[in-house]
């Protein structure tokens, strides 16, 4: 707020701060300058059980767990947890702020000192009633300053230990990757340390994704201790104290109009693709879309969005990448108004430069629904290159110079353009859910009132572009720098349909038309479906999300079952090859030999959710007795299943679904060839020729087949 009370315009320069590799992404304990970009505490589950957790411990309340670790990878938000409890902690003690200094004098040293690995305060004698209680903080586990010479997995045994064998006043908040974990479970093993090996293989198990995850909260056959996946829950997902999910009360204040230039304030005016994005993302059906993109993705691709990763993805779809030449330019804002006299320059210069040639293309593309979906095929510039020279086109006609800026964008994508800390999940992303791979027979919504068939975009984009931005521009969906953009392609599609230009090289002049359209729909395509969630393949998206999240009957579980018990039996039963081993090629069929025993059962099977978050996986339990095993229900195996159902062959399935099936089937064969009682209904079937063998109650018994004696 200024003097008058007014709120000034803070955004779009300082998202910029909010990716990961700013300040503003990281967060350093009782820092109130770092890591907090939505200004506000973003709560999860777990903020609830530690404010709960903290109130207990302040109290003396009996059988509270007094061990506590936080478990998981840089950006999950440990910082903020531990900031969070030791203020519930402060206020449960009545300490007036007096823990809270103790512990930040602790983490701010004088310059030049490192922070000790453990921070320790005698919070009991700090409380309005003095007791005895004595708090020991680990912010990060990995760091041994102060204990040098010695491993952090060495140092994290020897604290659990002494906090067992300590008095019950102790108190140990511990922040600790898995990779840490994993190593102090290692070290327990060489060194023969019998209870500290059991207490970090139950921590361990607790942590895990796996079916037979251990209760983790408290910590089962160990109740004074609880430790918590940071790295399970999704950001995506509505805590059960709260209307809005983490990602979506980030979203709302990012894109909060009063914090944002109003219509006649931004230098770029129009033209401006983030504060575009913004006015776009300020309504709640776009952001509720948006939303729902990034909660596929975690169901496509298995990987979680973690606080870093949503404070670096905003700052990229509304601020653009700062690593690049944009900071050379001051604001985003100026950027983009930089931008734009480049352009204006360029079209009245006869020789423009690389800059001038590709503005336009930079600012139709940063767009959110751009920089989400930001893949273009780069491979294909050389081929403009070439086409240009051998049609002989004017360099200083403007349909060639778009051309041209077509030619040095799409090259401009060979190198890293996207943030570092983010580029592989929007590899990913991009990867998955391109709406430009979305079903020519999926529908869109354009207006409130209109959904047209991105099948009915296609045919006309790939006729001619002026007919395709005819049709859409109608429904005033594109930003004006997109129309801008889309008509200078028309022109050049224009040119090139052009007798004396064609006659030249007609195979030069259709190939460039067609990238042009290629691109014009594509482009047209990410920018209405991405308003809508209207991605690749999001009816089977949909229908993942929803047996994932399914908290009723699971009666869509049910359905995959069955599904998938079909996938693994054949029509006599399931199959057992006894003449090669799992990953051998199989012999020539007149000399193989197959166990065929009854169908292996495939069924739903229920997760302990006491004392542990929801786990983001389903998995099926397959086969009975010593043979039973559970699978994970991925999305490549849904999707798979619901191709078959479609009509997809069998023999067409992806590489990973028949790997998991060949595994599956492999872990059942071993104890079903060592099951009597299953042994007891199978056939062993030889060759091609139809003989089997069979089990007698006084021995065995061969049926030839066909033609056989």
């Amino acid at each position: 707020m200024d003097a008058t009370g007014v709120t000034e315009t803070q955004f779009p320069r300082e998202l910029v701060e909010w990716a990961g590799h700013h300040s503003g992404g990281v967060k350093r304990l009782f820092d109130s300058h770092s890591g907090r970009p939505g200004k506000s505490l973003l709560r999860t589950n777990l903020i609830s059980m530690l404010e709960t957790w903290a109130e207990k411990i302040a109290s003396g309340t009996k059988g509270t767990p007094r061990i506590l670790l936080l478990v998981g990878g840089p950006g999950n938000g440990k910082t903020e947890a531990i900031e969070h409890t030791i203020k519930c902690m402060d206020r449960g003690l009545d300490a007036d702020g007096k823990l809270l200094e103790k512990l930040s004098q602790a983490f701010h040293p004088p310059v030049g000192q490192a922070v000790p690995r453990t921070i320790q305060a005698d919070a009991g004698s700090l409380a309005a009633v003095p007791s005895q209680l004595d708090l020991f903080v680990v912010q990060d586990a990995s760091v041994t300053a102060g204990q040098e010479g010695r491993s952090a997995s060495e140092l994290l045994v020897e604290e659990l230990s002494s906090m067992f064998e300590g008095p019950d006043t102790n108190i140990y908040l511990c922040c600790v990757n898995r990779g840490i974990l994993d190593d102090a479970l290692i070290h327990t093993v060489e060194n023969k340390l019998k209870f500290p090996r059991d207490l970090l293989e139950t921590i361990t198990r607790s942590v895990s994704l796996s079916s037979s995850a251990l209760s983790c909260w408290p910590l089962e056959g160990f109740p004074e201790v609880a430790s918590w996946p940071m790295d399970v829950e999704s950001l995506l997902i509505s805590p059960e104290d709260s209307k809005l999910s983490p990602a979506s009360a980030l979203l709302e204040y990012a894109t909060k109009p009063e914090l944002w230039p109003g219509k006649d304030e931004c230098p770029a005016g129009v033209a401006c693709p983030f504060c575009h994005s913004q006015s776009l993302l300020a309504r709640q059906s776009h952001q509720e879309a948006l939303l729902q993109i990034l909660r596929w993705n975690e169901l496509a691709s298995g990987k979680r969005w973690s606080f870093r990763d949503l404070f670096s993805l905003l700052s990229y779809l509304l601020a653009g990448n700062q690593a690049t030449t944009q900071e050379k330019q001051g604001s985003p804002c100026e950027w983009a108004m930089h931008l734009v006299e480049q352009d204006n320059s360029g079209q009245l210069n006869k020789a423009p430069r690389i800059g001038q040639l590709t503005a336009i293309f930079h600012i139709a593309t940063s767009g959110y629904q751009h920089a989400l979906f930001h893949d273009w095929d780069s491979s294909v510039a050389n081929l403009i290159r070439q086409d240009i020279k051998d049609l002989g086109l004017d360099k200083s006609l403007a349909q060639t110079r778009t051309l041209r800026g077509l030619q040095h964008f799409l090259a401009s994508r060979k190198s890293n353009y996207l943030p570092a800390t983010i580029a592989s999940l929007l590899e990913n992303l991009s990867n998955l859910l391109d709406p430009a791979l979305a079903s020519p027979d999926t529908e869109v919504t354009v207006s409130s009132r209109s959904r047209i068939k991105l099948g009915e975009l296609d045919i006309r984009f790939s006729r001619s572009l002026a007919g395709g931005i005819d049709f859409v521009r109608k429904y005033q969906i594109l930003s004006k720098m997109e129309i801008d953009l889309l008509k200078r392609l028309a022109e050049a599609d224009a040119l090139l349909s052009a007798p004396s230009i064609r006659r030249k090289r007609p195979t030069a002049a259709n190939r460039l038309q067609r990238i042009l359209r290629d691109f014009a729909c594509r482009l047209v395509r990410r920018s209405i479906c991405s308003r809508s969630a209207v991605v690749a393949d999001s009816e089977t998206l949909a229908s993942f999300q929803q047996v994932v999240e399914d908290d009723d009957t699971g009666q869509s579980l049910y359905e995959v079952a069955k599904q998938v018990k079909e996938l693994l039996n054949t029509r006599q039963g399931f199959e057992v090859s006894l003449t090669t081993t799992f990953g051998q090629p199989l012999p020539p069929s007149q000399r193989q030999a197959t166990l065929i025993v009854q169908p292996r059962p495939v069924k739903m099977l229920q997760l302990p959710t006491q004392g542990r978050p929801r786990s983001p996986i389903c998995f099926l339990q397959i086969g009975t007795g010593r043979s039973q095993q559970p699978i994970p229900l991925t999305y490549e195996l849904f999707k798979a299943v619901k191709e078959l159902e479609r009509g997809l062959s069998p023999a067409s399935l992806p590489r990973t679904v028949v790997a998991l099936l060949d595994t599956t089937r492999a872990r059942l064969s071993g104890p079903i060839v060592r099951d009597p009682e299953i042994l007891m209904d199978a056939t062993i079937k030889l060759g091609t020729d139809g003989t089997e063998i069979g089990q007698s109650w006084n021995g065995f018994v061969a049926t030839l087949g066909e033609g056989q004696q």
